[in-house]
């Protein structure tokens, strides 16, 4: 260990296990598949493929679609597999990292990793954004702030004046304002707007969650030509395999599933906080993404109880604030109705 870096020594990995079950509502994914008809464009554009040359240098050919599909300029855009990858990024090249707490781990992990200083202030009452403290901290050296909005892990959707005070903030100090837009399709938020007017203001998107290609791991930057440079440095050259790029301009050819699976999602996010409201036990928050966060007694009696039925949610209980607190997923009706049977089951109340 002596050829590593000492910060390095000791560090704890990123925090997931995978576990196995029938019905997998841990990892906040689609439900849902590819439409078979788009998969299967995909798979003749696969079959046509040069396995043996190199992809574009920097996903231009994705980058150019990309760009006409949001109206928002090809310079200011980079593509990466994940958006995990540009949080790291994000982190390697910043003074500082700027967070919420509880909030996504990988902010912390990648600012670890990197030796990057990093402070994370508490969401107040409610789980509300900490404005005031975040405007004070932003008083200091300038860095990265990160903000989920939605939220994770509470999947609470802040206010519009609050992100626009941090936004102002961050031009006047010098910091940047990364909004983490994983989740906005279920809100129905857009804060492009925001950083094509504030060059202080850079937005994360994920392939991952509204298009339901968590398998094939993709993610985007919008912001500055100035900030994408320093960004794009960090992404390893030829760095988005041909096979993902060759995905993502099937489904950029044919978006419109997606607004359909969100609707349908949203309708059964709805149908699933109404129900929870009535278990005796748990405490269900209302969420504008495509999962909820739940108060329980007893998390870990929970999640154990859930998968001796075979459905597998994920443990928030160990994030201050959230104690007692799993994350579900919305699945299928059919998964979510096993899920609301089981979870009554645990508190042996009949779920009618």
């Amino acid at each position: 260990m002596k050829a590593f870096k000492p910060h390095l020594q000791g560090l704890p990995s990123y925090p997931y296990k995978k576990v196995e079950a029938p019905i997998k509502l841990d990892q906040n994914e689609s439900p849902y598949d590819l439409p078979a008809e788009l998969k299967q464009r995909v798979l003749v554009r696969l079959q046509g493929l040069d396995f043996n040359r190199y992809p574009y240098l920097h996903a231009e050919d994705v980058r150019e679609r990309l760009a006409a599909w949001l109206g928002w300029p090809m310079e200011g855009l980079v593509v990466a597999p994940g958006s995990n990858l540009l949080i790291q990024a994000l982190a390697q090249a910043s003074n500082a990292v700027l967070d919420t707490a509880p909030s996504f781990p990988h902010y912390a992990f990648s600012a670890k990793i990197s030796a990057t200083p990093y402070r994370a202030i508490a969401l107040g009452s409610g789980f509300s954004l900490p404005t005031e403290a975040l405007l004070e901290a932003m008083e200091a050296p300038p860095g990265v702030l990160f903000l989920p909005n939605p939220h994770a892990p509470t999947a609470r959707l802040f206010a519009e004046a609050d992100i626009h005070r941090l936004a102002d903030k961050a031009a006047r100090t010098g910091w940047l304002l990364v909004i983490d837009e994983a989740y906005h399709q279920f809100s129905g938020t857009d804060y492009a707007p925001l950083a094509r007017a504030n060059p202080s203001v850079a937005l994360l998107r994920t392939f991952s969650k509204a298009w339901g290609l968590g398998g094939v791991r993709a993610g985007y930057l919008l912001a500055s030509p100035e900030v994408c440079n320093v960004v794009q440095n960090f992404v390893p050259p030829f760095g988005l395999p041909a096979h993902t790029a060759q995905i993502l301009l099937a489904v950029l050819e044919s978006p419109g599933y997606v607004q359909g699976i969100v609707q349908t999602l949203v309708a059964e996010r709805e149908k699933l906080f109404q129900a929870l409201q009535k278990h005796p036990t748990w405490r269900v928050y209302e969420s504008q993404t495509n999962f909820l966060l739940v108060r329980t007694p007893d998390a870990a009696a929970a999640y154990q109880g859930l998968l001796r039925q075979g459905i597998l949610v994920r443990r928030q209980d160990h994030y201050p604030g959230l104690e007692g607190c799993i994350r579900v997923s919305v699945g299928t009706p059919q998964e979510n109705q096993r899920l609301l049977e089981a979870a009554f089951s645990l508190a042996e109340v009949p779920h009618a």
